[in-house]
């Protein structure tokens, strides 16, 4: 992993972390705010390597996966599991997998492993909460993943990382073609 992605995910831990100490309910307290986390590193990953294809492309497949699942939640009459409706599908987990796919397929599993990772724990705890059937947000997901998978490609552009080994200090650029 490089040291930019190692920073960015650094940054996501920390926030879901601190979030979680201050909550009563801590897992749904880390679920909430990194179904926020997600799309705002995905979104910031776009300006961090200047790409305003992939931005483009973020806010297409998130504007999809949103409508797509909001306009489920409110033709499926589906009851939460604590007694409220609109269950289906979750709107938490949808969104997280959008940016999660976004991220590995424009940027590499580099950051797709840890976003993946991130978006899981969201599915997890909105189903650990009571606030959704594990079939919400397994279906969440696939519209997430379908959506980005759809609308986003790898970046061609350049990339620079810091690299250091046992003797050497320098930046590395490189580009994919």
């Amino acid at each position: 992993m490089t040291s930019q992605s190692s920073m960015v995910w650094g940054v996501v831990v920390w926030l879901a972390a601190s979030s979680c100490c201050l909550a009563t309910d801590s897992i749904e307290t880390a679920g909430d705010i990194l179904q926020l986390v997600l799309p705002a590193t995905a979104a910031g990953l776009t300006l961090g390597y200047r790409d305003p294809q992939g931005a483009l492309e973020f806010g297409a497949s998130a504007g999809v996966t949103l409508g797509v699942t909001y306009g489920l939640k409110y033709t499926v009459d589906e009851t939460r599991p604590n007694g409220s409706p609109h269950s289906f599908p979750s709107a938490h987990t949808s969104i997280s997998f959008s940016a999660a796919e976004f991220m590995r397929k424009r940027y590499g599993w580099e950051y797709g492993i840890p976003a993946y990772a991130a978006a899981s724990f969201v599915a997890f705890s909105r189903v650990e909460s009571n606030e959704h059937h594990p079939r919400d947000v397994v279906a969440g997901a696939g519209i997430g993943i379908a959506s980005s998978f759809i609308f986003t490609k790898p970046y061609k552009g350049w990339h620079v990382q810091l690299d250091a080994g046992k003797g050497y200090h320098g930046i590395k650029l490189s580009r994919d073609f």
